[in-house]
């Protein structure tokens, strides 16, 4: 294992002070049900969260709350982590009882083990080491949400303007519901096109789901 865990922070370039630590983020608790990575997962999923959410502000200043909830879930979900745990091959590195082909490792397992080695990396090295680590992971994901964010009425925008040298135009018809939740009703055209309509939590959600509603009506996307 050892030659493993010189391998890992050759890959990740990362030296730990403290080999134990690296080696208890790796251990499942199927292999030692008694020193193994749960409690530094816990502390991984916190410090994930953490520096997601604090991107994710800085990404999206105007969004509410409940947007960044729905982006931040969709980023640190375990589908997501177990991606990313494949992307630096993990899998190579977990210690599980009875498995003969560590490739067949279930996502749960890879998520949780990549919680252990952020929460491995922030107690050994410190936050900012976790957060460069983290944003290195992540960054292709997060410009993902940005551009996905955008991308809808970037589209119809662009479309518009080349055909018809004008602006699609968003007009709001209603606002309701409570202030922390409300739902914003737009309707979106452009010249020669159906006034669709749409809803969300937010103006901005609103009008990119109608901007969508309006590109697949003219069979743009």
């Amino acid at each position: 294992m050892n030659n493993n865990l010189n391998n890992f922070q050759k890959k990740i370039g990362i030296n730990f002070k403290n080999h134990k630590l690296l080696l208890k983020c790796f251990t499942h608790k199927s292999f030692n049900p008694i020193d193994n990575n749960e409690k530094l997962e816990f502390l991984g999923d916190r410090v994930l969260g953490l520096i997601i959410s604090q991107n994710l502000l800085k990404f999206f200043p105007q969004d509410k709350e409940g947007d960044l909830d729905k982006k931040l879930a969709s980023l640190v979900n375990k589908n997501q982590c177990a991606i990313i745990a494949k992307n630096i091959n993990l899998e190579e590195y977990i210690l599980i009882k009875n498995s003969k082909n560590n490739s067949n490792i279930e996502n749960k397992v890879l998520s949780d083990c990549l919680e252990s080695v952020i929460g491995c990396i922030y107690l050994d090295q410190g936050l900012e080491i976790a957060e460069k680590f983290i944003i290195k992971n992540w960054k292709k994901y997060l410009n993902k949400s940005l551009i996905t964010e955008r991308d809808s009425k970037t589209k119809l925008q662009e479309y518009s303007l080349k055909l018809y040298k004008s602006l699609p135009v968003y007009k709001l018809l209603d606002n309701k519901g409570p202030r922390h939740k409300p739902l914003i009703k737009v309707s979106v055209k452009i010249k020669n096109s159906k006034n669709l309509i749409a809803t969300g939590n937010s103006k901005k959600e609103a009008e990119q789901k109608a901007a969508k509603k309006l590109l697949a009506n003219l069979k743009i996307i």
